[in-house]
């Protein structure tokens, strides 16, 4: 992930590797990732029972919030596609009554469909 790319809040893809070692102990028998996403220092894991929401705080990051969000607590999605002059794409997922939603926003070279298709997935 670019500097400036990372400053604007964008997110990007996570490798396996990163993800073994945070949420590794997390997991539960049968549960898998199916895409993790940065934003900054913060990740958004999606698998295939919830999504995982990984708040890094403090100057070092060491201190780590998890917040696990069932899929069946989404009430409904959306998904902005990026367009020529606004080049991020935009995903807002509403939680239980919340009336605002988490929103998560991707440069245009992460696939925001893939994230979508995901939700569908596992949500509808």
């Amino acid at each position: 992930m670019g500097l400036l790319s990372g400053l604007m809040g964008n997110a990007s893809e996570v490798d396996g590797n990163t993800l073994d070692q945070l949420i590794g102990d997390a997991l539960i028998d049968g549960e898998s990732v199916q895409k993790a996403y940065k934003v900054i220092r913060d990740m958004f894991v999606f698998t295939n029972k919830r999504l995982i929401l990984i708040d890094k705080q403090g100057v070092t990051g060491s201190k780590i919030e998890m917040l696990s969000i069932p899929y069946n607590k989404i009430t409904k999605f959306s998904k902005e596609s990026a367009g020529h002059f606004d080049l991020d794409a935009e995903l807002k997922i509403w939680i239980g009554s919340e009336p605002l939603p988490l929103v998560k926003e991707f440069k245009a070279g992460d696939n925001i469909n893939d994230v979508y298709r995901i939700l569908s997935q596992f949500v509808l």
